[in-house]
């Protein structure tokens, strides 16, 4: 048997999937979504060939993405003013999203919400000004053919479009996280989030309509997103108010499974089969010595064969929880569809938290509460 690895420290929020890459900024990890990398490339492919030299076309690009950056930055900083840390800045084709490590109050919103959309006002105002002390304006319909004279206008455009765009009174944009802010100074929190949601889902189903009917397929994948992110975040904010004030251990799993560390991937593999469990924590004694996800193990008996012990394929620091620990601030570490964390009282484990076991729990709570409701009402 191997000797159990050392103890590891804290683990880091897993980062969001379909990402790729990492740079930092202000200590903020900055990574790009797959779909993200698309649009570049799009981007790219149609701006060579044009008036425009490819020198400039990739000035452009870049300018664009700077832009969307500095628009999120604009809501980290003013977010850490308040004290919120900022897990991950995640760039996708309509804009990039910032991860924060706790929901923020309404008023502190406002201000986070309403400072990205602020930073490009600011950066259009400064390039129209420069180019207006220059006198290098071009009329408004020359813009849609690329040049290397009118890069900096549309530059300038492209930021007040930014500006525009983000500030609609619709969720998830800036402008719907600023209506909910508000909304919420006199509503519950969940009222106010579904108006702005609701409002988010009529804009993107209006710009899909309009998309379709005017063959332009960049408005329809842009109101898919809108319509995603709006549903998500409706979603998001009732389960954070079905588990206010709940325990972690209210949702946990206590009828599971484990695996000693000097266990085969095949012993794995065959307690997958016979059990519902797709997570087996790994221990040695009453030790917990990390987790072995479904994948892990599918992955280690492609690369390593059935012989590989479950040590060498395990996570050495998976998520842990306390048992009496608030759900509704561990729900966004269980965001993915396979997530699992350690309940861990001390160093005894309680059970486990996963994203189905939690799902069913408020999907239950739901149901308990709307027949209370039906019961009080008669």
């Amino acid at each position: 048997m191997p000797d159990p690895p050392p103890p590891e420290e804290k683990p880091k929020p897993a980062p969001m999937s379909g990402t790729v890459g990492m740079l930092r900024v202000f200590g903020v990890p900055v990574r790009l979504h797959f779909t993200f990398i698309l649009l570049l490339i799009f981007l790219l492919f149609i701006g060579v060939g044009g008036q425009q030299s490819g020198a400039m076309t990739a000035l452009y690009i870049l300018a664009l993405f700077g832009s969307v950056l500095l628009h999120e930055i604009g809501h980290t900083l003013v977010a850490r003013r308040y004290g919120i840390r900022t897990i991950e800045i995640v760039m996708f084709p309509i804009g990039g999203i910032s991860r924060p490590e706790r929901i923020p109050k309404a008023r502190e919103e406002f201000w986070i919400a309403i400072s990205g959309p602020l930073v490009n006002a600011l950066i259009a105002a400064g390039l129209f000004v420069w180019l207006a002390l220059r006198h290098q304006f071009v009329p408004i319909e020359l813009l849609k053919d690329p040049t290397d004279a009118n890069l900096a206008q549309r530059i300038a455009t492209g930021n007040f479009l930014l500006f525009v765009f983000n500030l609609l009174p619709a969720y998830p944009m800036d402008g719907g996280r600023v209506l909910r802010s508000l909304l919420a100074l006199f509503k519950p929190e969940e009222e106010a989030t579904r108006i702005a949601a609701g409002a988010g889902q009529a804009l993107a189903a209006v710009l899909g309509l309009f998309g379709l009917l005017s063959s332009n397929f960049l408005l329809v994948f842009i109101a898919m997103f809108i319509y995603i992110g709006a549903s998500q975040e409706g979603a998001a904010v009732r389960g954070r108010l079905l588990t206010t004030g709940v325990p972690v251990r209210a949702a946990m799993i206590t009828d599971f499974r484990t695996l000693s560390h000097g266990e085969s991937i095949r012993d794995a593999g065959n307690l997958l089969l016979a059990t519902s469990q797709h997570d087996f924590p790994v221990m040695h004694g009453d030790t917990v010595l990390g987790l072995l996800t479904r994948a892990a193990l599918v992955r280690a008996m492609l690369t390593e064969g059935p012989d590989a012990y479950v040590a060498s394929a395990m996570d050495r620091n998976p998520p842990r929880v306390a048992p009496d620990a608030p759900l509704s601030e561990v729900l966004p570490d269980l965001s993915g569809p396979r997530a699992c964390a350690l309940v861990m009282d001390g160093d005894r484990l309680d059970g486990l938290l996963t994203s189905e076991n939690v799902s069913a729990f408020i999907l239950l709570r739901q149901v308990s509460m709307q027949q209370q409701a039906r019961m009080q009402a008669r």
